[in-house]
């Protein structure tokens, strides 16, 4: 009987043998995989060719991603050094790449349907971890959690993200070159983002909000923080002080700037000059972050003191894999995955080639300037300023009324599609020296029955002795919003329902007379705003 069971056992063993190595050489052929692989690297183009156009385009265009290039390569580069441990861990098709390959899936049609690329460029990126774990399994991806990680530092910020922290840094920077400037003895006084020195101003600009130094280099101290051979606190600790190493050196480099303005004109602040001391100091901040990090290795390290070989590791083991380990048989779980790739493409072409409807609309040029006892006139905003908010069309005017004056501001996005939407007030204000002193909602109120019509953010703003009280909301279709981020959502379910993405930004600024209460620039706001807003139907369709 034992004979006859081994007998039994052998002849299974060798049926199973024979059936794998017949499905690997007549059901699936290196052509059968490479074709595989090609249809789902062409899909993936396709699929997302107008977001991977948009983050190239990021990266040439925009500094603060300018590092972007070469995230992709270094994550290759850290994955094939995981290599041996991806073999040892074992590769095993798994079910849960169709799983996050479905979400994938949703992320990208809201992505598009919403206007988002930061939806789409994590869409892509779920796409590939998915197939990743559709091939070799979660034990063996696990090993490459970092590389893929590590991609997400080439992604742009979102752009309401990117807006607030923008507007932050800037006052902070600004904060802290005044601070150096008086340090070293140079007179300077800070108004928002300008740094007075007197005879001249220097303005702290986007650019020069020290963004540009904070994100490359928290992607540079994430690397240097996976390859530190040291423990987990003090790779948490290395990472952490890139933040703040970023904001100090920028508020260091406006500082040096003024003093060089100081000293040799406005030309230190100009071309050459300006780019030469930014790079200067980048490369400053990675010589401290290397400097920080030997003396994190030697703390509590009691004999010789470590060479900077010994406290990267970079190299991968001497020893070969073995090439038998790598899956070369698609399994159920794959092909699920190869035609959920299909479905994305199949979605990519039904979202992109939608027409979008616009809407017939009056230009802002036809604006009545007379509204029941106010008279407007109509003003021009400065072409930098416009090609800034890629508006369609604006209006921007003074009314004077029999209770004072208040500057209308209306911007109209025909279609806000991806990256061409209404700037905030909350992140523009601060940027021009004003200080928030209350944010609150609040309901604007008809004139003659005191019946509330709709709600508006109310913030009341502060300059030095200046003082200005900013009424504003969001027109999207026939619904007045308050909420940058509810705008959003309301622009995915137009996006979806109607074929459309246009919207408004209105924005009303009070300034208060001398003497005056912010009660009184209370009622004329909120009287321009009941007369203004039932007129905008026909200049920002409902």
């Amino acid at each position: 009987m034992k004979a006859m069971a081994s007998s039994l056992v052998r002849i299974v063993g060798a049926v199973q043998a024979g059936s794998a190595r017949q499905e690997t050489r007549h059901g699936q052929s290196p052509m059968v995989l490479g074709l595989t692989a090609a249809f789902v690297l062409l899909g993936l183009a396709v699929a997302y060719a107008d977001s991977l156009a948009y983050l190239v385009q990021q990266w040439i265009e925009d500094d603060n991603y300018g590092h972007g290039f070469f995230v992709p390569l270094i994550s290759l580069t850290l994955a094939w050094w995981k290599r041996e441990q991806v073999y040892a861990a074992g590769t095993v098709s798994s079910w849960w790449g169709p799983a996050v390959l479905a979400v994938a899936l949703v992320v990208f049609a809201v992505g598009e349907l919403a206007t988002l690329f930061v939806l789409q460029h994590l869409s892509l990126w779920l796409a590939v971890l998915a197939l990743t774990l559709a091939v070799i399994g979660p034990r063996a991806t696990n090993q490459l959690m970092f590389p893929f990680g590590y991609l997400l530092t080439a992604i742009p910020l979102p752009q309401l993200l990117e807006q607030n922290l923008t507007a932050s840094l800037q006052l902070l920077s600004s904060m802290l070159g005044v601070g150096f400037l008086q340090l070293v003895g140079v007179t300077a006084f800070r108004d928002g983002n300008v740094i007075d020195l007197g005879p001249m101003q220097l303005q702290v600009v986007e650019a020069c909000s020290g963004l540009r130094y904070l994100i490359p280099l928290v992607a540079l101290s994430l690397l240097c923080g996976y390859l530190f051979q040291e423990r987990f606190w003090k790779k948490v600790l290395l990472v952490a002080s890139a933040i703040p190493l970023a904001i100090v050196l920028n508020g260091l480099r406006i500082g040096l700037i003024g003093v060089l303005v100081e000293l040799n004109g406005a030309g230190a602040a100009e071309g050459f000059m300006h780019a030469f001391e930014g790079w200067t100091l980048f490369v400053c901040s990675l010589g401290l972050l290397l400097g920080e990090m030997w003396l994190l290795a030697n703390i509590g390290r009691v004999g010789c003191r470590r060479s900077f070989t010994q406290l990267l590791s970079v190299m991968p083991s001497t020893d070969r894999p073995n090439p038998g380990r790598i899956p070369r048989v698609l399994r159920p779980a794959s092909w699920c995955s190869v035609g959920l790739v299909a479905v994305i493409v199949a979605v990519s072409f039904s979202v992109t080639s939608r027409e979008e409807a616009v809407p017939t609309r009056r230009s802002f040029i036809d604006f009545p300037l007379q509204l029941q006892g106010w008279q407007g006139i109509p003003l021009s905003m400065d072409k930098q300023y416009v090609d800034t908010l890629k508006f369609d069309d604006y209006l921007l005017a003074d009314f004077q009324g029999p209770v004072g004056s208040v500057n209308l501001y209306v911007a109209y996005y025909g279609s806000q599609k991806k990256g061409q939407s209404a700037h905030s007030p909350k992140t523009c204000l601060p940027g021009g020296g004003w200080e928030i002193g209350s944010f609150r909602e609040t309901a604007v109120a008809d004139g003659e029955s005191g019946k509330p019509l709709f709600l508006a953010n109310r913030v009341v703003i502060e300059k030095g002795q200046d003082k200005q009280v900013v009424l504003y909301w969001f027109k999207q279709r026939d619904r007045l919003v308050t909420n940058e981020y509810l705008v959003k959502a309301w622009l995915l379910w137009d996006s979806l329902t109607k074929h459309r993405s246009d919207g408004a930004l209105v924005r009303l600024v009070a300034p208060l007379r001398p003497g005056e209460e912010i009660a009184a620039a209370d009622q004329r706001l909120m009287q321009l705003a009941a007369l203004v807003q039932p007129l905008l139907s026909e200049y920002v369709p409902d």
